[in-house]
């Protein structure tokens, strides 16, 4: 059995091995990481050989831990990854070349709507209806998107939102606020099967599930890093910020929300904790915060776009997908009774 991990903007490892009356046994790691001493591996090697199959990320990650020098250097990869190349190669986790990816690109959608076609798509994935699914938004109105446990009144200022006719509408996922004008921002859902963030903790899998459009991004000549737990920022500024949901079932869902353009003085009139963060760090634009997308590249929205779009069809297996009509009409019925409605919007007063 083999399994391989590559760590986001580190190397890649892979483990060998064969199971023998339920334990690992004739165990080999190998990779283009750098490992001081020489022999640390065999310590690596000597720590997995005899663990139990059903061991854990955390169990596996402890037992290599313990075996290896305190003065051993691990440069590129860690003993976590070594970890959760072994869960692969025992079939318990999944890499990215071992699904096929679908792309939803449709048209406009209202922001309710938005937050129910992400519900309504987890649930299929979830379910094992819907292959693993990265979707591209259009907006069709301005809005704030708040996060699931913030507080309404604490993070916008309705007057203000209501006198530029912008919708506030809650998400499932935690995180911050997103500021929404729908030439001014790209945002994607991807929408994956708890395999392939096994073993990851929840920080790691935000920098593992971004890595792909910090390589587009890159396509385009913006140098762009993950920012833990959930940013993507270049050096003139942040430039994105992701949130996540996990489903009963396992289901992950991960979206990002990413400045192409921003119309500060607005965003600051609506965005009552944004105002906190700026006086915090002693600005008063948050131009020097957010640094829109269109600035870097000078390319026109869609073509950003479709250069994303490009870029993961190049990096993974995909084909073009589409909303199913039960997704359609389970997204319409959460955008009716639960999205549009005061009792979840206002949930967290």
């Amino acid at each position: 059995m083999r399994g391989e991990y590559k760590v986001p903007g580190g190397k890649l490892v892979a483990v060998d091995l064969e199971v023998e009356d339920g334990a690992l046994a004739h165990v080999a790691v190998s990779g283009d990481f750098f490992l001081e001493p020489d022999d640390a591996l065999l310590d690596i090697v000597r720590a997995l050989t005899g663990m139990p199959v059903g061991s854990a990320v955390p169990v596996l990650t402890a037992a290599i831990t313990a075996a290896l020098d305190p003065a051993a250097v691990l440069v590129g990869f860690s003993a976590e990854a070594v970890a959760i190349a072994v869960r692969r190669a025992l079939g318990h986790a999944t890499g990215w070349h071992d699904h096929t990816f679908e792309i939803v690109h449709d048209a406009p959608q209202s922001p309710a709507m938005h937050m129910a076609l992400d519900q309504a798509i987890s649930e299929s994935v979830d379910a094992g209806r819907r292959r693993p699914t990265l979707r591209i938004w259009e907006w069709g109105a301005p809005a704030v998107v708040i996060g699931s446990f913030q507080s309404l009144r604490n993070e916008v200022d309705p007057e203000a939102a209501e006198r530029h006719g912008i919708t506030v509408v809650r998400r499932v996922s935690g995180g911050g606020a997103m500021f929404i004008e729908p030439g001014n921002t790209i945002t994607y859902s991807l929408t994956v099967p708890a395999s392939l963030v096994e073993g990851l903790s929840f920080e790691r899998s935000y920098a593992f599930l971004d890595d792909w459009v910090l390589g587009a991004l890159g396509d385009l000549g913006v140098e762009a890093t993950y920012q833990p737990l959930n940013d993507i920022a270049s050096p003139a500024g942040k430039i994105a910020g992701a949130a996540q949901k996990r489903f009963v079932g396992g289901a992950v869902l991960h979206h990002v929300t990413m400045a192409y353009d921003i119309d500060a003085d607005k965003m600051l009139e609506v965005l009552r904790i944004g105002r906190e963060k700026m006086s915090d760090k002693g600005t008063k634009s948050a131009n020097k915060r957010v640094d829109p997308v269109r600035s870097q590249t000078g390319m026109a929205r869609a073509d950003v776009i479709e250069a994303f779009k490009a870029h993961f069809r190049g990096r993974y297996d995909t084909v073009e997908g589409v909303v199913t009509d039960a997704e359609w009409s389970r997204a319409r019925e959460l955008a009716e009774t639960k999205f549009s409605s005061a009792e979840w919007t206002a949930r967290v007063p």
